[in-house]
Parts: structure tokens; C-alpha cells; sequence
């Protein structure tokens, strides 16, 4: 157990016992346990395999490399359809993680095999996104911002197609163009502002 992660452990209300349960599990498999974006994350050999999380409905494992697991039980969540490489098993009481403790073990096992044999997940390339109608007009208009917008990194483009796609209505997606242009412009990702 590292130090750094107990206060994750001890601030959590609802799921605080089902939490130290998976952790108890997840130390059993021989993995180093670190403080990442704020959750405890468990490692071999210096590569994430899995971390711990809570949610308002459940707390979670998730594996970092889940889409390569063969989930012979059928119990990895894809969070959102554009999740891909990562996979959650959730919990929603602290029986559900005693009863399940062997199962979460082999997938532990697996994941840890997985990343042993050094196999990475093939990410759909940003050209298989589909670009908005509206963004690409703005791409056409404005020269400079689709070379500030191709400058990006692939995660970054990723993240701008996925975030103006979502709205249903033109008139929305036109919004979060507009409001996003300058910091495309500035080289900045959806998140680095």
C-alpha cells in the first residue's frame, strides 16, 4: 500500500469500504500501487494495468488495456462508444466484490499477461472520425484554421470532432465552433484552456 493513495481511500462516503475491498484485491496480484489523476493506479513494471474509481451509482476497476482482454464473463463496460482501449468492471456493493474477488483476480492476471507480451490497442486514426458538416465548412472558409487545426496532436483533433459531433441540433455544434476557433487557432487542445 502506498501512503499517497490512503487519502483516497479514507475521503470516500458512500463506497469507502467497498474501495479498500478492491484495493485489498488488486495488491493481492502483485501490482505497485500510485497516486494518478487523483485515484490510486496499479502498475507492473512501470506500465498501468488498472485503477480504482468511484462513481455516484458504483465504484470501479478499470483496466487500462480492457479492449484486449477476452472477458470470457462478460462483465467489461465500455463506458461511452468512444471509449477504446479501456474497460470497467463495476461494483455497486461490497458482497458483489467478495463473491467476485477470484474473477477480478483472473482478469487482473490476464491484463498483466497483456501487457507482458507487450500488445497495444490499434486507436481508430483521427480520419476515421467523421468531421461535422458545420466545422468543415469553417475548415474550407478559413485557411489558417484548418492548418492550426491539422498542427494539433491526433488526441487533440480527436477531442474536437468528438465534442462539436455530439449536439443534435446545427445550430449548437455551430456554437462550440465558434467559441473553440481561437483556441484552435492558438494551438490549444478542448482541454487546455
Amino acid at each position: 500500500m502506498n501512503p499517497k493513495a490512503d487519502f483516497y481511500f479514507s475521503k470516500a462516503k458512500k463506497w469507502q469500504e467497498a474501495l479498500v475491498q478492491l484495493r485489498i484485491v488488486v495488491l493481492d496480484c502483485g501490482l505497485t500501487e500510485e497516486l494518478k489523476w487523483g485515484v490510486p493506479c496499479y502498475l507492473f513494471e512501470n506500465s498501468n494495468i488498472v485503477l480504482i474509481h468511484d462513481f455516484k451509482e458504483y465504484c470501479a476497476v478499470l483496466f487500462f488495456k480492457g479492449a484486449l482482454l477476452k472477458d470470457a464473463d462478460g462483465i467489461l463496460i465500455q463506458q461511452t462508444k468512444n471509449v477504446q482501449a479501456t474497460r470497467q468492471i463495476r461494483f455497486t456493493h461490497v458482497q458483489e466484490i467478495l463473491e467476485m474477488a477470484p474473477v477480478l483476480k483472473a482478469y487482473i492476471y490476464e491484463a498483466i499477461k497483456v501487457e507482458k507480451a507487450g500488445l497495444e490497442v490499434n486507436f481508430k486514426k483521427t480520419a476515421e472520425y467523421g468531421i461535422p458538416e458545420e466545422f468543415q465548412n469553417k475548415l474550407n472558409q478559413i485557411p489558417a484554421l484548418a492548418i492550426a487545426f491539422n498542427a494539433l496532436t491526433p488526441g487533440r483533433q480527436r477531442a474536437y470532432l468528438l465534442y462539436f459531433s455530439q449536439p443534435k441540433q446545427s445550430k449548437t455544434r455551430e456554437a462550440r465552433i465558434e467559441k473553440y476557433m481561437a483556441p484552435i487557432l492558438n494551438g490549444k487542445g478542448l482541454n487546455d484552456q
